[in-house]
């Protein structure tokens, strides 16, 4: 039987975490609708969550893996490429959702879920690195993936639609990262490969973090406790990393 097809602990890891991704869209969703005035603490400790697996999880991982046919110039090049590549398809999704039309909530909301499609595809990917690095991954995804939620709905309003728009939005956004996964678990990557993912995947996840949510969290409430916030988000990923580290193997 073919990798693809085979069913161990991982998998019932793997499927629990994408449960879990599945369910923090969903809780952030609902925050958005009913505690819009602290969901900037939430943002801020998705940034800090997001920041850390990239710098000390995604960043280690990708140089490990890729050893020694690649250097850290090229992996350095390669995150550098992931981050301007998730800045500017973030820039042109913000241009056309900042166009006058009656779609745009729906480009806006439609954008994210396309963000939680890829998520899913690192959560995949990281899997077939090591189950430890898989899971903190996961759990940096679903950290982001309540602010995911939180946007799907304020866009999906923002742009004109109703509650009954954002819900379906969500629902769908939520369902994204799921599809992610099965696609990434329906395919086996070489080293050189994957180690250039995990690479993208760090650029990416560093915009997300520093371009994204430290920013819209300090916008909506400038206050030291968003910058509180996003520090414990990092805290809390490098407790867990060290954890994965000792006990993970």
């Amino acid at each position: 039987m073919g990798h693809g097809l085979t069913f161990g602990p991982a998998d019932l890891l793997l499927v629990a975490l994408a449960v879990a991704t599945c369910a923090a869209t969903l809780i952030g969703g609902g925050l958005a609708l009913a505690f819009r005035r602290r969901i900037h603490l939430i943002l801020g400790l998705s940034a800090g969550a997001v920041i850390g697996v990239a710098l000390l999880e995604l960043l280690p991982e990708a140089l490990a893996v890729s050893y020694p046919a690649s250097s850290f110039a090229q992996i350095a090049g390669v995150v550098g490429l992931g981050f301007m590549g998730c800045l500017l398809i973030d820039r042109a999704f913000s241009i056309a959702v900042g166009e006058q039309s009656s779609h745009h909530g729906h480009l806006g909301a439609g954008s994210l879920t396309l963000h939680s499609l890829f998520d899913g595809l690192a959560i995949g990917l990281a899997f077939q690195a090591s189950a430890a690095i898989g899971a903190i991954v996961a759990i940096a995804v679903i950290a982001h993936d309540v602010s995911d939620g939180v946007n799907t709905v304020n866009l999906s309003l923002v742009g004109g639609g109703d509650v009954k728009s954002a819900r379906r939005w969500l629902i769908i956004d939520a369902c994204a990262p799921l599809i992610g996964i099965l696609a990434a678990r329906l395919v086996v990557f070489p080293k050189s490969a994957l180690a250039m993912l995990l690479a993208v995947f760090t650029g990416a996840f560093l915009y997300i973090g520093a371009g994204r949510l430290v920013g819209e969290s300090h916008r909506r409430h400038p206050h030291p406790w968003t910058t509180v916030a996003a520090v414990l988000g990092f805290g809390f990923i490098y407790i867990v990393a060290r954890m994965a580290r000792l006990y993970g193997g």
